[in-house]
């Protein structure tokens, strides 16, 4: 039976890796499965799902104004075996709930892949329709850039200094980003964020 998954983890928790690994895994038994991408993911180029390991694929790109369901029923849905989003907390409620219709009336599994929250430790749209309506929920781990417990959110840094305010959405890596423990985003060791 299809159901609608919701994969979350801290930035740098292999989400992306994970999306390419599962596609990778459904096209090796000669099966068809549709990748979306939100059309603000444009760290690597609009359209491309990319690892920071190197690994990356195109993707179908999604703006807030498509509809998931009617993109996915009339994209061969017969042909598909699964339908792979990544970066998820960039949907819309709607689109998370067009992604729950697919699930329920078009018979196809859907994992989306993302953060659950963002640098300021708030629940981004799409992660909170995910965590209300997903099917099965899974928290891939990492572990904290200053004391190696586990990491539960990301710490946004710019010019050596932590950022606890700002846009919600601004799109970077390891440049700008830095796994954390919830101690440790309140309280980051200053001298390594300068290193970075």
């Amino acid at each position: 039976m299809a159901q609608l998954y919701f994969e979350y983890g801290a930035m740098g928790s292999g989400k992306s890796i994970e999306i390419l690994k599962v596609a990778h895994n459904y096209e090796s038994q000669d099966k068809k499965v549709l990748l979306l991408t939100p059309l603000v993911n444009d760290r690597d180029g609009i359209g491309m799902i990319a690892s920071r390991i190197g690994l990356k694929r195109p993707a179908t790109v999604v703006s807030k104004d498509d509809n998931l369901f009617d993109m996915i029923d009339h994209d061969n849905s017969k042909e598909l075996a699964a339908v792979l989003v990544d970066e998820a907390q960039f949907l819309t409620v709607d689109q998370v709930d067009q992604l729950a219709y697919v699930v329920d009336k078009l018979g196809l599994p859907v994992m989306a892949f993302g953060l659950k929250q963002d640098a300021f430790n708030h629940l981004f749209e799409g992660s909170r329709r995910l965590l209300e309506v997903a099917d099965k929920l899974e928290e891939m781990k990492t572990i904290c850039s200053f004391c190696g417990k586990k990491a539960t959110t990301q710490l946004r840094f710019a010019d050596g200094k932590p950022q606890y305010s700002g846009n919600q959405v601004q799109i970077g890596g390891d440049e700008a980003y830095l796994p954390t423990c919830r101690y440790h985003w309140y309280h980051p060791v200053l001298e390594m964020i300068a290193a970075k």
